[in-house]
């Protein structure tokens, strides 16, 4: 056999023995890459994404389109040669597995999290939305969980509305906590409340919930602070003029609140937000409309790209990430609040890009 061709024949084995131990070898890394995006405006799996009823709607017309990020799941164990793939693909992001999983969480504990995000987000949109547009909506206090073998269990139900704590009306959910901790543990607390099942069943009537009780709990020191507790965690429950149904399967986190609250504003109001333009964006939100950052930006603006968008809504916290790596084609408007996104799609309805706040990498 001629040299040159045994060099060849020797160097290909070996290229392909480095290559299956690459395959062998798993490294602690995943993988994000653009997800797929959704109209809020339109239809899921031929259900409508945004259901409304008891209350007058409107056509719609464009897109106002969520985004999402793949990731590879907490179980999958990447080699080296995904990993490499990865780093040199522009449409896909390597990061160590810890950054999407901390603390060794499971596939299952993920997915748990990730749909109870998603429910909140949903709850916050639709209030953020409301209030936007001044339509009163009924919020308060309620127990949201209950930790097992803490002094509150069976005593204190998730769903149970918080009245008042030592006789302090309660405003806010933070308002429980910080009543709680002015005792030292062990020293004895008193909730009034209205259990869960007359909440449920005044808001079903349509009336106001009445009937307090009132529960003493002995409270106990906190596992790693020298605080009292009593083991409950306070939400905020709200009870809608009419129904807002929100329908999307298979998707998880925070991150599409900002897009709901701007769909649900769009379909209770005469006109087209949109203007018939393609935008998409993200960003979560709170029930007062201040928009928060979201994880992998410079994936879902590849994504929104690549779906036909022309404008992308960027929180503020995302802008220097987003705008130091922005697709062709693809023009960033920063928002800060709901409020902040629908003065921007008046500008664009109306042709004015160049007044629209854009997004540094300074």
């Amino acid at each position: 056999m001629p040299r040159r061709t045994a060099t060849m024949l020797a160097s290909t084995l070996i290229l392909i023995a480095l290559l299956c131990v690459g395959v062998l070898i798993p490294v602690p890394y995943s993988e994000m890459s653009p997800g797929p995006t959704v109209n809020t405006l339109g239809d899921a799996r031929g259900e409508p994404v945004l259901h409304i009823t008891g209350r007058k709607t409107y056509p719609t017309s464009g897109n106002l389109n969520m985004t999402t990020v793949r990731v590879t799941g907490a179980d999958y164990d990447m080699n080296i040669v995904e990993a490499v793939y990865g780093w040199l693909a522009h449409d896909s992001v390597i990061v160590p597995h810890d950054t999407l999983y901390p603390d060794g969480k499971t596939e299952e504990e993920s997915t748990q999290e990730n749909a109870e995000e998603f429910s909140q987000s949903q709850e916050s949109a639709k209030v953020a939305a409301l209030e936007e547009l001044k339509i009163p909506v009924t919020s308060r206090v309620v127990v949201s969980t209950v930790v097992k073998d803490s002094p509150a269990q069976g005593k204190l139900h998730a769903g149970d509305v918080i009245k008042a704590v030592d006789g302090t009306a309660v405003k806010q959910p933070e308002d429980v906590a910080k009543l709680v901790t002015e005792h030292k543990p062990g020293e004895d607390v008193v909730f009034t409340i209205i259990p869960a099942k007359a909440a449920a069943a005044a808001e079903k009537a349509g009336k106001e919930p009445r009937g307090t009780r009132e529960i003493t709990l002995t409270t106990r020191k906190a596992p790693s602070e020298d605080r009292a507790i009593v083991g409950i965690q306070a939400g905020t429950d709200h009870t809608f003029p009419f129904e807002i149904d929100i329908k999307l399967a298979d998707v998880g986190g925070p991150s599409a609140g900002l897009m709901f609250s701007l769909g649900i504003i769009d379909k209770l109001t005469p006109g087209q937000l949109t203007g018939g333009k393609f935008i998409a964006g993200t960003g979560t939100i709170d029930d007062s409309g201040k928009v928060g950052p979201i994880g992998g930006i410079n994936m879902k603006l590849v994504g929104a790209r690549d779906a036909g968008a022309r404008y992308f809504l960027t929180p503020d916290d995302n802008c220097a990430s987003a705008a130091a790596d922005t697709p062709s084609g693809l023009t960033l408007v920063r928002v800060k609040t709901l409020d902040d996104a629908k003065k921007s799609l008046e500008k664009i309805r109306a042709g004015d890009p160049a007044g629209l706040p854009s997004c540094s990498t300074g």
